[in-house]
């Protein structure tokens, strides 16, 4: 095998998570630089506006949906290795989740993670974003059950020796 593989390194857009024999592994990481690493990711759950009125009027029986599906973000990014197994456990310096909606049928979600780290927090966005949709499914489900999550996206990553990515 390639030894950047080896070595974890991907200036060449490989994968890097398979050691000499193939198998997956987690990249070592120790021969990297600490610098600040920032990842937003969005997504955005589809409902009726009937579920979103309900939503925004405090309405739903199991209590505040967006403060619930804001702690569980806040969660999920914290939890992210817990998750994806070839993911590193890492000190988060914050974590930010925000909602807005079109005012019809879409509730947007926005996850901003940073740190850091040795390692960027792409999953750690993409993860609490995901947590917040899920979370909102699941206290609205009573009211709907066909509600659409997604698509979900990574808007920008910054930091690390690969640079900055823009959506």
């Amino acid at each position: 095998m390639n030894s950047e593989i080896n070595k974890g390194q991907s200036s060449s857009g490989k994968l890097t998570h398979f050691n000499e024999q193939g198998r997956a592994r987690m990249v070592d990481i120790s021969g990297k630089d600490v610098t600040v690493r920032t990842a937003v990711a969005v997504t955005k759950v589809t409902m009726s506006p009937k579920t979103l009125e309900a939503i925004r009027q405090g309405r739903i029986g199991k209590g505040d949906v967006l403060a619930v599906a804001q702690i569980a973000g806040i969660q999920g990014a914290k939890k992210t290795s817990d998750w994806i197994p070839m993911c590193h456990p890492l000190a988060l310096n914050g974590v930010d989740i925000r909602f807005h909606d079109n005012g019809e049928d879409e509730l947007h979600i926005e996850a901003t993670v940073k740190t850091e780290g040795k390692t960027g927090v792409e999953m750690e966005a993409l993860t609490a974003a995901s947590a917040a949709a899920l979370t909102v499914y699941d206290m609205c489900k009573a009211m709907q059950k066909d509600m659409i999550i997604g698509p979900t996206l990574l808007m920008t990553k910054s930091g690390g020796k690969n640079g900055d990515y823009n959506r």
